[in-house]
């Protein structure tokens, strides 16, 4: 009896240490978006003042352009989702893209509101202090669900509607990614305001990726690096809590 708790007592000792370890080589504590802009918000990107929060921003293209493109990205997304459309676009579209609040390099809504029908509202905000009168807007996911959200609540702003595997429709997700599984457990998701396993974030990333291969290195670091943002995982966990419950097809 004295080997086996012996042996059961240096088993837990080593569990013990091993789970340190762990803990001490995922520890990512807030980072400051001063020691995260000069890598995540180069030109033409610029932080705008929208309701209490300096919103970042980039706006590309022609100024003439009286139909911009406003482009709205999807959870734990950042506006660089749009690299890509904006760099095939703004040759002849104005384009317009933004950091949601709790997202990317805007961080934490002052008011922790983080509805679709929130967001629609500061989405509307945004193209009033850009002076956007009208435009055309897109959206990925959780962004898609925003967009259509603005056009139902203010459809004299919008021309047109383009949405991206949208988000606010019932369904029955056949994968979810790991770190939103995560998020939403009461007792991990606090763990998770301290720790950010890059592996976890590989993860999830490549799970929502069509072709994985396109997430590289540096796509990781920014996901990482911009979750890190100071708030944005406390604000993460209040985003999975407001989600949609309803079914809004009637009023589609």
């Amino acid at each position: 009896m004295k080997r086996l708790g012996a042996w059961l007592g240096g088993a837990a000792l080593v569990a013990a240490l091993a789970a340190g370890i762990g803990l001490y080589v995922a520890w990512a504590p807030d980072l400051p978006v001063a020691a995260l802009a000069p890598r995540w918000a180069p030109a033409p990107s610029r932080f705008n003042e929208v309701e209490g929060m300096r919103v970042h921003v980039r706006v590309a293209g022609p100024r003439d352009d009286r139909r911009p493109l406003v482009l709205v990205h999807g959870t734990s997304a950042s506006l660089h989702t749009w690299e890509g459309w904006a760099a095939a676009l703004e040759g002849t579209r104005r384009v317009v893209s933004m950091d949601l609040p709790g997202f990317g390099l805007t961080g934490p809504a002052p008011d922790a509101d983080y509805s679709p029908a929130r967001y629609a509202r500061f989405v509307v905000a945004v193209m009033d202090r850009l002076g956007v009168e009208r435009a055309v807007i897109g959206g990925n996911s959780l962004g898609g669900e925003v967009a259509w959200e603005a056009v139902l609540r203010a459809p004299p702003r919008f021309a047109g509607l383009i949405l991206v595997d949208a988000g606010g429709f019932p369904l029955a997700p056949q994968s979810i990614p790991l770190g939103f599984r995560l998020a939403g457990v009461p007792g991990v998701r606090r763990v998770l305001e301290f720790v950010l396993p890059r592996r976890l974030v590989e993860s999830s990333v490549r799970n929502v990726y069509g072709d994985p291969a396109r997430v590289t290195p540096e796509l990781v670091d920014r996901y990482v690096e911009l979750t890190r943002r100071e708030g944005n995982r406390r604000a993460l966990v209040e985003r999975f809590a407001q989600m949609r419950r309803d079914d809004p097809t009637a009023r589609l």
